[in-house]
């Protein structure tokens, strides 16, 4: 039988012999019509081929179901794992994600939080860039609808979701300590905070253990390139000579890719074995770092929780639940060991 076509909302309630206003209660919420009226409606939806324009209906209300997601990339596994999760938690709930990209540029997340406003999303959660956000931007937008921010945040009373980083890298420093030699640490351009606090935990972490910090990386260049700049600086060390240490921490997983590729295209093992020639080990458990060759030791963050966290808080701020929310939840990680380090 050929589905009847309907190209309206007010064609498809007059075939439902209904108001289009009912028709509009029904796809808000099936079960604020009538019983008889909820029947006739979907008997009638089962015979046409009438889809709602959700989207249309969603900017038509003064706060819509759609929540803004934005994010530095949804190239990086990370971020795309965590898009995943808070998409998926949010279609639980009831609402419309919209997910944007800034590309790792400040022009971009500053069109981005433009574009989530003229969309009027209900509220919004933002991984914001970090040292190149327009701070007047975002503050903007956190006085005109509730956000949360998650994985880095920007100074102010904002709420925020993220890893502890203090536990986390602290926790892999012991580990390496005991385990072999201290680690050098190879860091990052402080794109974001976490860049920062990951350092200053490896310093306080090696003083308490009685070593000297040893940092190397060049982090004057902004980039979010990490598996590159990891790459290139590890080949020069090592046509130099090598790095400072047989024991290598990287900031982050990615940094860590690109250390462990040019190590290997330079002939040098890695690993916690005797015959190795390096141990490398960082922070994340990015999806990809279990099929590192070898495996990547390293410090995993807590996506389920950072994710249930983020969304729960907003929407105990959209409940207007103040007493609810707290300004700042850092979730501990657990290190994961393999065969790197």
């Amino acid at each position: 039988m050929m589905s009847m076509t309907h190209k309206t909302m007010e064609d498809f309630a007059r075939s439902c012999g209904v108001s289009r206003p009912t028709l509009s209660k029904y796809f808000d919420d099936p079960t604020s019509v009538k019983p008889a009226t909820r029947q006739r409606i979907e008997v009638a939806l089962r015979s046409s081929d009438y889809q709602p324009n959700l989207f249309a209906r969603n900017l038509n209300r003064k706060r819509t179901r759609s929540i803004g997601i934005v994010v530095p990339t949804v190239a990086d596994p990370f971020y795309s794992e965590m898009v995943s999760r808070i998409e998926l938690r949010l279609r639980d709930e009831g609402y419309w994600p919209i997910v944007i990209s800034s590309h790792g540029s400040r022009d971009l997340e500053v069109e981005a939080t433009r574009t989530i406003l003229s969309l009027k999303v209900s509220g919004a959660l933002i991984a914001p860039l970090g040292l190149r956000s327009d701070h007047r931007t975002l503050e903007k937008l956190t006085q005109t609808i509730p956000i949360v921010y998650f994985d880095t945040y920007l100074e102010g009373d904002t709420p925020f979701v993220g890893n502890n980083n203090s536990q986390s890298v602290s926790t892999i420093v012991d580990y390496l300590c005991r385990s072999g030699d201290a680690p050098v640490y190879f860091d990052i351009p402080h794109v974001n905070h976490n860049s920062r606090e990951r350092l200053k935990s490896y310093i306080g972490a090696m003083q308490r253990l009685g070593h000297e910090p040893v940092v190397i990386g060049n982090t004057d260049d902004y980039t979010w390139d990490f598996e590159r700049i990891g790459y290139e600086q590890m080949e020069a060390m090592l046509a130099r000579g090598g790095p400072p240490g047989k024991t290598i921490l990287c900031a982050n997983d990615r940094l860590a890719f690109g250390v462990m590729a040019a190590a290997y295209s330079q002939g040098r093992k890695i690993g916690r074995k005797g015959d190795c020639d390096l141990r490398v080990a960082a922070h994340d458990d990015h999806p990809l770092s279990r099929y590192t060759c070898p495996a990547l030791t390293t410090m995993a963050q807590d996506f389920a929780s950072m994710a249930g966290h983020s969304v729960e808080t907003l929407l105990a701020l959209l409940d207007e639940d103040d007493a609810a929310v707290a300004p700042k939840v850092s979730l501990d990680a657990t290190l994961v060991m393999r065969q790197s380090a």
